[in-house]
């Protein structure tokens, strides 16, 4: 586009965008968020925002995407670890540094907010956030079993089930990180529950 609507910016921040608009998303659910107050929060006309985006659908996919993929990329680290209770330990410790970033740059643990969407246009982003998970699952699975393979578990340890309690602790503290406890206390249960996990491997 040659020459800028007159409501939006000279220079575009698109990464500023998207992070305004998952804000407003993490807020308010997609539905209760409006094209008006998205244009708002971004400082830019409807046009400019359709021109960017796509659609609102489109803005919600762009957020959810950009802040969910970190969360695969802590758990493919972790994978790396040479002992299980690293992994763990990894996997949850930095996951709480990401669910509780500092607002001016991270709209919280979208990843769950994006789950509660309920329109259809926003189908597309549950789909891919249960994918996300699933590969997550697959990825700790995977690593619990080479865990059992290398001896790290005691012979009657059930590797779905620890995997379970990972995946369980994981999602406990994504809730609870978007009702606002506070990082320290999410850290300290992180790291009851590694102990638990080190108890049971």
């Amino acid at each position: 586009m040659s020459t800028l609507h007159p409501g939006r910016p000279r220079a575009f921040d698109r990464e500023q965008a998207v992070l305004s608009a998952a804000r407003l998303f993490w807020e308010s659910g997609y539905s209760g968020t409006s094209t008006r107050a998205l244009t708002h929060a971004l400082g830019i006309s409807t046009s400019s925002l359709y021109a960017a985006f796509g659609s609102k659908a489109g803005l919600f996919e762009e957020a959810v995407k950009t802040y969910a993929e970190r969360y695969r990329e802590i758990y493919r680290q972790a994978a790396g670890e040479r002992d299980i209770r690293l992994v763990v330990d990894h996997i949850l410790t930095h996951s709480v540094y990401e669910f509780t970033q500092p607002a001016d740059h991270h709209p919280g643990c979208l990843v769950t907010s994006a789950v509660l969407a309920d329109s259809a246009e926003t189908i597309d982003v549950r789909t891919y956030i249960a994918d996300l998970h699933q590969d997550n699952e697959r990825t700790l699975l995977a690593r619990v079993q080479r865990a059992e393979e290398e001896g790290q578990l005691p012979p009657d340890a059930s590797v779905s089930a620890l995997t379970g309690l990972v995946q369980a602790v994981w999602h406990g503290l994504s809730v609870q990180s978007n009702l606002g406890v506070p990082r320290d206390e999410l850290l300290a249960a992180a790291d009851l529950a590694i102990r638990q996990f080190a108890r049971r491997s």
